[in-house]
């Protein structure tokens, strides 16, 4: 395959690992993933099944790739080189003492809105069991990626005041989405990106080599990658549960999509295993989508109608601005799927009504969100 042709402006991944400490460790709060994007929409009066997206197509997007149960082999050594690896110095790493698993991987740097990032392009099926496991397990990260977006470093969102959901310019370049962020562990690698928007980008396929394995010598992979090439070894990524028996991981995902049906869709990801028409049939039930959010008489608050104390302990920060609001969508339903799933809604079947019975407890309730759920299935298939 042709590549583009390599934009002057672009900077050497190389350039920028100068000077890195010995050692990264990383700690990674449990599904600590930020996705994207809701405008609000109404129902449609008089049906029986509102329209979630009234006179709009949503548009058609990639399948979800990820997911639970991935077996993750993080790296221990990333490795730069100033120009493609070969296969056969790869081969020859593979056979380095304690070395299980090597990738190659393309790499490049872009200038976005001004801001220099230094990103990795990859195949989000390959390349996903090289992060950490919240990350890996994320269908809808990997989903960003092949849809041409942009999956940053949290770090490095926070340091440019990043917004998720927006699109920013690159210099003499397409405009680009930062459409999730999460903690990747790299060090100084500030996104991911697919492949296939790498080589549009001009990025050097097969400059970074990850290698998975403990005490292997990085001295050894160095001079086996050639003169001018750069290895970091990178510490254990540690997973941080939250305190308490009861206590619920601030998870959060999808933070501004153009309609509730997405946002549903999206925030079901939370709980593997939950429908997405239980989301949007709690969603109606409980305020129409947005249209009436209270406080209820029982001083229940937002477009899902949680009690604020039910928040405090299943609310997210839905798109990453920094804040649980009980009052946003974007948080709302993401935190509904939260507390769904840690009352047993990913069971499905007796599981899942009552776990929707904890939601709200009646029967009549339940049948009611359940039925709606089937219609909404039968609706939107």
């Amino acid at each position: 395959m042709n590549r583009a042709p390599r934009h002057p402006r672009f900077t050497p991944l190389l350039a920028l690992v100068a000077g890195l400490a010995a050692t990264i460790v990383v700690t990674l709060t449990a599904g600590g993933v930020f996705l994207l994007g809701a405008g609000e929409e109404q129902p449609v009066a008089g049906e029986d099944v509102p329209n979630l997206v009234p006179d709009r197509t949503i548009p058609s997007a990639p399948p979800a790739i990820g997911g639970p149960g991935v077996q993750v082999t993080p790296p221990q050594l990333l490795g730069i080189a100033p120009r493609p690896v070969p296969q056969e110095t790869v081969l020859r790493i593979a056979k380095v003492k304690h070395v299980q698993k090597v990738a190659l991987v393309a790499g490049g740097g872009v200038r976005l809105s001004g801001h220099p990032l230094q990103l990795l392009a990859v195949e989000p099926a390959q390349f996903r069991s090289w992060t950490p496991k919240p990350v890996a397990e994320h269908p809808e990260v990997w989903s960003a990626i092949a849809r041409g977006e942009v999956v940053a470093d949290r770090a490095v969102m926070k340091r440019l005041g990043m917004i998720l959901g927006e699109e920013y310019q690159v210099d003499n370049g397409p405009r680009l989405r930062i459409a999730a962020s999460a903690t990747l562990g790299f060090p100084n690698i500030d996104g991911l990106i697919s492949k296939d928007l790498g080589q549009r980008l001009g990025f050097s396929d097969g400059v970074v080599v990850l290698v998975h394995g403990e005490k292997v010598s990085g001295t050894r992979v160095r001079k086996l990658m050639g003169t001018g090439s750069s290895v970091v070894p990178i510490g254990v990524v540690k997973e941080q549960r939250p305190a308490g028996r009861d206590a619920a991981p601030k998870q959060t995902l999808v933070g501004r999509p153009e309609s509730y049906l997405e946002l549903y869709q999206r925030s079901a990801a939370v709980c593997p295993g939950l429908s997405w028409t239980v989301l949007a049939a709690i969603g109606q039930v409980e305020s129409g989508h947005g249209r009436n959010n209270g406080p209820s008489s029982a001083g229940a608050l937002g477009p899902m109608q949680f009690m604020p104390a039910t928040w405090r302990a299943y609310g997210v920060d839905g798109d990453g601005d920094g804040e649980a609001d009980i009052w946003s969508a974007y948080d709302a339903v993401p935190g509904a799927a939260n507390y769904l799933c840690a009352t047993g809604a990913a069971g499905g079947g007796e599981s899942l009504r009552k776990a929707v019975w904890a939601y709200n407890h009646s029967w009549d309730y339940v049948n009611k969100v359940l039925g709606l759920a089937a219609a909404y299935a039968r609706a939107y298939p």
